[in-house]
Order: C-alpha cells, then structure tokens, then sequence
C-alpha cells in the first residue's frame, strides 16, 4: 500500500483551519462564562450598611482569633509597656492617658490592627463568653465596679492576672483575679471569635469610628 504524497501547502492549510476553530470555541466559552458571572453578580442581593458592619467585624475578629492565638505573647508584651501610664477619664493614647476601656482598645488595635467598641459595656457583647477556669492570655475579663455590669475591663495575662488601667488617680497595672476587691466584683470574660451581639447603631458607631480612623491615616 503506497502513501500518497500531501503538499505542505495543503498541510499548513489544515493547521491554520485546525487553530483558528479551537480559538473560536475558547473564545465562546470564555465569553458564555463572562456573561454568567455577570447574571450572578447582578442577580446577588446588596448588603446593607448594617450588615456590612457585620460581616466586617466577622471578618476581622476571625483573624484576630488566628492572631491572638499564635501572638498572645506579644499582645501581652505590648499591653506590658503602657504600665505605669496614667488614669484618664475619655483618652485615647498613653500620651496623655487612658481609661479602663481605651487601654484595652489602645492594645488590640496597636497590637493587632483589631478595633474594639469604645465602651467596656459594649465590648462585653464581642465573642463568646469563656468560664473563669477556662481563662486564656487575650481574654477580655470584666468587673462591676461603678454598680453596673461590666463596667471595667481589662486583659488576662495569665497565672490569675489581669492588666488594666483601674481608676482615676491610678496608672496601668497588673492585679490579681483572687484578690478580695477584683474576685468580689468579677462580672465574667470573653474570647472573640468572630461573633458579637451588638445592636445595629453600636455596629454603625464602630463603622463611623473605622472610617473616621481611614480618614486621619491617608491625611498622615
């Protein structure tokens, strides 16, 4: 049986036609799946703010927890540094002061880039409640020491310690849970684990809060 000779004229022909259909068919289904994906954004329903604010605090909390529990050292270490800084009633940074609350807040987000609600009320609805004996280094624990609950917050650090900046005319300072005063006045802790019960105008006050912070940073 004899093979009968093809021009390359003709092979190249072939090729080329060969090439050119299967770039036709690529291009199809890449464009068929363009338009599906479109159809699915469009046909997805928009977050509100509120939960957006949600989903945020989801999100950051969710790392937080990875964070605080490879870095708890760390966070300690950071929470560490500012005793000695005074008590100052609605202050912010160690320059001038800081408040039970702020303190807490001042070494999450300076520490780990994490914001907590302002008030020591509201951060007692951020996370999962955890039993006294169950207590880890980045708990938040909590006190009634103005005769409301969770009026006081500070940081466990480990060994039956906390860290907080306990009250006017005092300064940072690491206090022991057993101690008479703060064992009488122990209002429970919490992890954050991604969840919180926060009411939708605390979620929006946090919102407002994270924008205010993204405004002051590009101005920097």
């Amino acid at each position: 049986m004899s093979l009968k000779y093809i021009p390359m004229t003709k092979l190249s022909a072939f090729f080329s036609l060969g090439l050119a259909l299967y770039f036709a068919v690529a291009i199809s289904a890449q464009a068929a799946d363009n338009v599906l994906e479109s159809a699915a954004e469009s046909a997805a329903p928009k977050e509100t703010m509120f939960q957006a604010g949600k989903s945020y605090i989801f999100r950051v909390s969710d790392r937080l927890v990875d964070t605080v529990s490879g870095k708890s050292d760390e966070l300690i270490n950071r929470a560490m540094e500012v005793i000695g800084v005074r008590y100052r009633w609605d202050a912010e940074l160690p320059q001038s002061g800081l408040d039970g609350s702020s303190f807490v807040g001042y070494v999450f987000k300076d520490r780990l880039g994490f914001l907590l609600p302002r008030k020591s009320t509201q951060m007692s609805r951020v996370g999962k409640p955890v039993n006294r004996e169950e207590l880890q280094p980045g708990d938040l624990v909590f006190f009634n020491t103005m005769r409301l609950t969770f009026s006081h917050v500070g940081i466990y650090v480990g060994d039956n310690k906390f860290i907080h900046s306990p009250s006017k005319g005092a300064s940072v300072r690491v206090d022991d849970l057993s101690s008479l005063y703060w064992d009488k006045r122990f209002d429970g802790a919490r992890r954050l684990d991604g969840s919180d019960n926060l009411s939708d105008t605390e979620r929006q006050e946090l919102l407002k809060e994270v924008k205010n912070l993204k405004r002051k940073s590009r101005s920097l």
